[in-house]
């Protein structure tokens, strides 16, 4: 590893950052395994009332809200984190990038 390289990783500010990134993918890889978890746990134990109709005569079921909604909320957890990836924690990094090279010059 180069010097550049060990001296952007050992900047607290980068450090701070990383640990962020980390708590963020963490947490929100545990929320989603949660969620599909008690998905899953409730399909095993009451699969009969994924197929009530939402309103009676429909054909649509709250089986299909419920598998819905767990697709749709892992989109947005990941659509939250690529944006928060690529915005505030890649601005972090640049930043740090910048201010090694500067020391690095002088």
């Amino acid at each position: 590893m180069d010097k550049l390289t060990q001296r952007v990783l050992d900047n607290p500010e980068f450090q701070k950052m990383a640990h962020q990134k980390s708590v963020l993918g963490w947490s929100f890889s545990i929320l989603m395994f949660s969620i599909y978890v008690v998905y899953i746990m409730y399909i095993g134990v009451s699969p009969e009332s994924f197929g009530v109709p939402v309103e009676t005569n429909s054909i649509t079921t709250w089986g299909i809200y419920i598998g819905l909604f767990v697709i749709l909320f892992a989109i947005a957890i990941t659509g939250i984190y690529v944006h928060k990836a690529n915005g505030v924690f890649e601005e972090t990094t640049q930043r740090v990038i910048r201010a090694v090279q500067e020391q690095n010059h002088e």
